[in-house]
């Protein structure tokens, strides 16, 4: 039997029927759309799918973001198109079975006994020889040889003119054809399975059974009917978010335009959910302690979800997806960016939110997360992160907010301690999102905190990175920074730098190296009036504001050295703004030590970096309760199990096609001289290999003990 690429011919007088039909059923067209399906897949691996639209604009932007959303590219696998493709594709795999099954059958019964001389001498294995017995007796022989080689094996009378001939028959590796059955089977079974545990069943019980898509907001309870799906369900895939304590009896499904609510015939009880790491800090266990409450019957019943092992009751398989935050409270402390705001405390509840005012402006700051455990990659590798979520703060906090920084090679892991993130939203509904550790942190040698930035959720994180002071706080640079935007305290520091800068008895000197540093430190601080002329490209304070003044306003044959010198003085001036600041809070003086100069370094690149950090104030974690939330994916999936079968036959059928030769050998025996008989010998496969020539040639010395091919 030859597989063609024809479809099923059909008798009708509809020509377009017939044509139709036979497009249907044959091969060229499955082979099309498994080459649209491969294509699908690959574009559902790359893009990644179910994300909020808002990740997609940014990735795309506005036009093609929307195109790509009416294609359905955002949720291949539930795509209608994608649905309708594998119908077809069930369909013509099933035609196409159909059309070779018979013929498969009828060749796997026949030997081809038929077959004349003439036609043996035309095969490219072929062989001739003279035999001592007469055709019966050989013909009974080398069928006797062929059965015990395992062949099977058909004897054929002729009467020929010299007298009755025999015909051998012979076939092997037969089982070569039912592989092409059981791969073409496991297309139409994996198909199969695909559609009953995709959204073909949910999209027909919204096209059919009056359900739609929930669009709203508020509590699951009162989401109405019409967005309900029965417990009853025959398949469906969603997720479960119950909370450490609490229980939850309803799965939500996404879709592209909203969300339908699942009811399960039970619901879960979340008794804890459990974390372990490695001694390098890796994550190695995530599990949920877990009681399953059946709604029928009341019966409890206790189980455990780990990653890869889910647990499956009456039908319904819980998987553990991820985790959340259940609610954790934290307490804060707001401290001021601005100079027109004050200290203050502040509680929220993870996925809460509190108003506030400053001044005229309404803002709200809304808690978004929670991470109790930080373990960080610290190495020089971006993209190499050690934590789960895959987090990699080293590549975030070398992307500055402002000041350059140089990085060093060595890799270290650790455990940075809690962070939490939040979002202030204005009056117009523009948000930027922080995040900001509870704990400083040692960034090449030196104690920091880390306040991270982002104006949109396609960017990563930057982070000012503020030094800790003598008590280990943020409250130095805090004091600092505040004096920096009090013109009478940066007066008072200017003066006590010259004054202690020159020597005694030279006030023109004090009055020149005043006026100098006067200048250097109010550019720093943004209030120069020059920058104001320099328009709004100008920078806005810092060592930025320090290079514009100096670019245009000294020759570049002497910017080096004048910078160096006024970076020299700005430093000074700094120095005793800080003591200043730490009378004015009763503290004694800081000590001129390292200690001292590696605080007031980090602090000036700090406060430079302060002038990117727009917001009027920020919150620092003083204390937070932890309450964790695990995420169960939830499903109901008959297809599996046809799935899992459609593998044993697609591995059933790929080795037996390309594992197992199907083989046919005839000896035709004529009457000879005498009492002898006249052997002609041919061998046909279905492959054309070395292991069949040798195979040729064991036959040939077998059957007819000859070392040379006669006659080709």
């Amino acid at each position: 039997m030859t597989v063609t690429t024809e479809g099923l011919g059909i008798t009708t007088r509809q020509r377009w029927l017939a044509n139709s039909v036979e497009l249907l059923s044959s091969m060229r067209f499955a082979i099309s759309l498994l080459t649209v399906i491969c294509i699908a897949s690959v574009i559902g691996t790359v893009l990644k799918q179910r994300e909020p639209l808002n990740n997609y604009v940014n990735q795309f932007g506005p036009f093609w973001s929307e195109v790509f959303g009416k294609l359905d590219l955002y949720a291949v696998y539930s795509a209608w198109w994608f649905l309708v493709i594998l119908a077809f594709l069930v369909v013509s795999t099933s035609l196409c079975i159909a059309r070779n099954t018979p013929k498969i059958l009828a060749d796997f019964k026949t030997y081809k006994e038929g077959i004349r001389e003439q036609s043996l001498k035309a095969f490219g294995h072929r062989a001739e020889a003279t035999l001592a017995s007469d055709p019966q007796t050989a013909a009974n022989d080398i069928g006797q040889a062929l059965v015990s080689a395992g062949w099977k094996v058909k004897l054929q009378s002729r009467d020929t003119a010299a007298g009755q001939g025999w015909m051998v028959a012979a076939k092997a590796g037969v089982a070569n054809k039912l592989g092409y059955l059981a791969a073409h089977s496991a297309i139409v079974l994996v198909c199969i399975g695909g559609l009953l545990d995709g959204d073909l069943v949910v999209r027909a019980q919204m096209w059919f059974n009056g359900k739609s898509v929930f669009t709203g907001g508020g509590l699951i309870a009162d989401v109405p009917a019409q967005h309900r799906l029965s417990p009853q369900n025959p398949t469906f895939r969603g997720n479960l978010l119950v909370t450490e304590g609490g229980n939850s009896s309803t799965a939500i499904l996404s879709q592209p335009t909203g969300v339908l609510v699942q009811d399960l015939p039970f619901s879960v009880e979340l008794k804890k959910f459990v974390v372990d790491y490695y001694s390098t800090g890796m994550p190695k266990l995530f599990a949920s302690d877990i009681v399953i409450h059946d709604l029928a019957t009341g019966e409890a019943t206790e189980a455990r979800v780990m990653v890869n092992h889910p647990v499956n009751y009456k039908g319904v398989e819980l998987f553990q997806s991820s985790f959340d935050d259940g609610g954790s409270t934290i307490k804060l402390q707001a401290l001021p960016m601005a100079a027109d705001t004050r200290p203050f405390k502040l509680e929220g509840v993870i996925g809460g939110s509190t108003a506030l005012t400053n001044g005229n402006d309404k803002l709200t700051v809304e808690f978004t997360g929670l991470r109790v455990i930080n373990v960080e990659n610290f190495g020089p590798q971006a993209g190499s992160a050690t934590d789960v979520r895959a987090v990699d703060l080293r590549h975030s906090i070398e992307s500055r907010l402002g000041a350059a920084n140089k990085t060093p090679t060595e890799k270290v892991l650790r455990n940075i301690g809690p962070s939490f993130s939040y979002k202030l939203r204005d009056a117009a509904g523009q948000a930027t999102e922080f995040n900001n550790y509870m704990l400083p942190v040692d960034v090449d040698g030196t104690r920091m905190f880390l306040l991270g930035m982002r104006e949109s959720t396609a960017m990563p994180f930057r982070y000012l990175r503020i030094p800790v002071d003598d008590r280990d706080s943020i409250q130095g640079w805090m004091r600092l920074r505040a004096a920096l935007k009090d013109p009478a305290m940066r007066d008072k520091a200017v003066l006590r730098y010259a004054e202690q800068a020159v020597e005694p008895g030279k006030p023109e000197l004090v009055q020149a190296l005043a006026g100098s540093a006067s200048r250097a430190l109010n550019l720093f601080a943004g209030s120069d009036p020059i920058l104001a002329e320099m328009g709004s490209s100008a920078p806005k304070g810092g060592l930025q504001a320090v290079s514009a003044f100096m670019e245009s306003n000294v020759p570049v044959a002497e910017r080096e050295k004048a910078s160096d010198v006024l970076v020299r003085i700005l430093n000074g001036v700094l120095f005793e703004l800080n003591q200043l600041a730490r009378e004015k809070a009763d503290l004694k003086p800081l000590a001129r030590d390292d200690d001292a100069r590696n605080f007031m370094t980090q602090s000036v690149l700090s406060l430079s970096d302060s002038f990117f950090y727009t917001a009027p104030l920020t919150f620092m974690m003083d204390d937070f309760t932890q309450v964790q939330a695990s995420v169960f994916q939830v499903s109901r999936a008959p297809g599996k199990t046809i799935v899992y079968l459609g593998c044993l036959f697609l591995i059933v059928g790929v080795f037996a096609m390309l594992y197992v030769r199907e083989r046919r050998l005839w000896v035709w025996l004529a009457p000879g001289s005498d009492t002898g008989s006249k052997a002609t010998m041919a061998l046909s496969t279905n492959r054309k290999t070395m292991e069949a020539d040798e195979e040729f040639e064991t036959l040939k010395s077998r059957l007819l003990q000859l070392s040379s091919v006669k006659g080709q």
